[in-house]
């Protein structure tokens, strides 16, 4: 069972190539900062622009870097079902040890396309499978009848909910009985979704704040709500800036201020504007967070 603070990585860039020494290094930083798990290659890690090479070049890397200590959550979603079995399966010879699959998007699929893409994603390679539900995204959403059916299939063992629905987590739970895992892909929601019987999230604000992050699903898991409720007041500036823009421009621009990386993103995103950077600098300012030292 995945829980706790499961960062969605960003993939530094560096003259329009993937800076491999600077992600290796963020990787070494998040897993001493605490963080429980490692998303490489989400919609944070750009993987809509990223070719397949680099991709699969991006999974290897996190997981060498990562080498067992956490978790890594390989990003393979496509809306080919082709593609996405076969970037699940690279995962697996890979060594990550689940797979996140984006729902497709664009194609519009039915509940039955959903689920026949999904089923044969689970057909075709063992490896644990967390489904990534994002309507807004995607514009496609699988109800709870369709996750119920999926959930009965022997690799599908969770979802990324970012639904932003704060009723799905009861409605999942109640419809399916095996242990399925519930992590929320919406940082300003994550308290709410986990006491909705939720049991972590993936993280835009990790990239930034791993500590911060961690520290409130270990305090969340010990019953610590006092000092849930103080990180969550603390955090919550930092998870609205972010998303003043379209993610992941605002998070590479924070990225790039702690040290981290290049402020470089690849068409059609650009980089963030003079307010949203001013924004950006006051909460990190605000947090005392300090570059990551390298």
């Amino acid at each position: 069972m995945f829980k706790g603070s499961i960062t969605a990585l960003i993939t530094p860039l560096k003259n329009g190539e993937i800076d491999e020494k600077a992600f290796q290094d963020f990787v070494e930083w998040q897993i001493k900062q605490g963080s429980h798990g490692l998303v490489p290659c989400g919609t944070t890690g750009e993987s809509p622009t990223l070719t397949h090479q680099e991709h699969e070049r991006v999974i290897d890397l996190c997981v060498e870097a990562a080498n067992k200590r956490v978790p890594v959550i390989a990003g393979t979603g496509s809306n080919s079902t082709d593609e996405a079995i076969s970037l699940t399966k690279f995962s697996k010879e890979s060594g990550a040890d689940a797979a996140l699959v984006v729902t497709p998007y664009y194609n519009k699929p039915t509940q039955e396309g959903l689920y026949q893409h999904f089923k044969s994603i689970n057909d075709s390679c063992d490896l644990p499978i967390i489904i990534y539900n994002i309507p807004g995204r995607s514009v496609v959403d699988i109800n709870i009848e369709t996750m119920t059916k999926l959930a009965k299939l022997k690799n599908i063992i969770g979802v990324k909910d970012s639904s932003n629905d704060l009723t799905r987590p009861l409605l999942t739970a109640k419809n399916i009985t095996k242990n399925f895992c519930q992590i929320s892909g919406e940082d300003g929601t994550i308290v709410p979704f986990l006491s909705q019987g939720g049991q972590g999230c993936i993280s835009v604000t990790a990239n930034i704040a791993p500590k911060m992050c961690s520290d409130l699903h270990k305090a969340w898991q010990k019953g610590e709500l006092k000092k849930v409720q103080s990180i969550n007041s603390l955090l919550f500036p930092l998870h609205n800036a972010l998303f003043l823009e379209t993610s992941p421009g605002p998070v590479k621009y924070a990225a790039s201020l702690l040290k981290i990386c290049l402020n470089e993103l690849r068409l059609p995103l650009v980089s963030i504007s003079s307010n949203t950077k001013k924004e950006i600098k006051a909460v990190l300012t605000n947090l005392k967070i300090k570059p990551m030292k390298k």
